[in-house]
């Protein structure tokens, strides 16, 4: 009796083992929110394992004509028919899902790869999950249409600062005496001189003097910093692929300036001193550029590259701007108003 009684608890341990061994893996591995859900997909388009994408594809075809909400004309299970288009509709979800599953090789692989390894849960979910929330498009393709727009806008902006900066400058007597001269040493205004029927009003003839000195100013004067002309290497677009370049360029420089003025300790020459002038005051390269020719020489007159003649040539700057503000009658009023009333003071005025 009692060797019955232990024989009983063994056979069934021994069924559900056997049970375990025979059954598929993949019908225990599947998880309810994956895929085709507790259906196995192959199953769900009535094809093995081993089909081709063709074969894949015209189960698809064959179960969604028969499926399809709009064309099913299947018996209802309910007298009100709600129940069978229900379940049709549902049946034709899943026949999609199983389809946009088994279609992707990339997507099938996993799905594969789940049925083959059913306990490696949180990598079924990692991979489920980054593959449909993942974006449609490329990335790569994202930015590098940003970016090429970005250049595009930043381009025609630059020419139109430029075009309105060449409009200005046509306004300054500084460039517009300059320009003048250059066009009358080429005969360029005497042209618009002209009689009989050909003669023009005086509205014309001002027109084009204004563009003849305008392409005067584009193309004999040179301009530099904020006023500079566009170059199209200066877009965001070049700057990128040229970064590396630059880079490569700039470690050459440095070693290079290490090597002549820090080891053999030759002079600077002009530029050297200009650029270390440029680097105390930090000043962008076009900022610098801007500067008039006779300020350059005075910061080279002054030995402005010596960090002590910097250090006293910025302390005169200083003073000599408390100086401009304290005779300007703008600044005295702000003082004015900061001593007698200014932000913070409290006032009642009896009417």
């Amino acid at each position: 009796m009692a060797a019955g009684g232990a024989a009983g608890p063994g056979r069934w341990l021994l069924c559900l083992s056997l049970c375990a061994v025979l059954l598929p893996r993949a019908a225990w591995g599947l998880t309810e929110g994956l895929y085709c859900g507790r259906r196995v997909c192959y199953e769900v388009l009535g094809v093995s394992r081993q089909a081709s994408k063709a074969e894949v594809a015209r189960a698809y075809r064959q179960l969604a004509r028969k499926y399809h909400p709009d064309r099913y004309r299947g018996e209802p299970a309910a007298p009100g028919g709600d129940d069978g288009a229900q379940a049709a509709h549902e049946k034709f979800l899943l026949i999609a899902t199983a389809y946009e599953t088994l279609k992707d090789e990339e997507t099938r692989k996993d799905y594969d790869y789940m049925l083959d390894h059913p306990e490696e849960y949180y990598r079924h979910y990692y991979h489920y999950y980054s593959r449909r929330l993942a974006p449609k498009v490329d990335v790569r393709i994202v930015i590098l249409v940003t970016v090429c727009a970005i250049s595009v806008f930043q381009f025609f902006s630059w020419w139109s600062s430029y075009n309105e900066a060449i409009s200005y400058l046509a306004t300054v007597p500084k460039y517009r005496i300059q320009a003048t001269e250059i066009a009358r040493q080429q005969g360029l205004l005497n042209k618009t001189k002209e009689k009989g029927k050909n003669r023009r009003s005086k509205e014309e003839i001002r027109e084009e003097e204004e563009e003849i000195i305008k392409d005067i100013i584009k193309n004999k004067i040179d301009i530099k910093g904020g006023y500079q002309k566009p170059k199209i290497y200066d877009i965001l677009l070049f700057q990128i692929l040229l970064a590396p370049f630059y880079l490569c360029k700039y470690i050459v420089w440095y070693c290079w300036w290490i090597y002549c003025f820090t080891i053999k300790g030759q002079e600077y020459g002009v530029e050297e001193k200009l650029y270390i002038i440029r680097r105390y005051m930090k000043m962008s390269q076009s900022q610098f550029d801007s500067l008039e020719d006779h300020q350059k020489e005075t910061f080279l007159e002054r030995q402005l590259w010596i960090r002590e003649n910097y250090e006293v040539y910025k302390r005169e700057q200083e003073e000599e701007l408390k100086k401009k503000m304290a005779m300007d009658p703008r600044w005295k009023r702000y003082r004015r108003w900061m001593k007698n009333e200014g932000p913070g003071r409290l006032t009642f005025i009896d009417d």
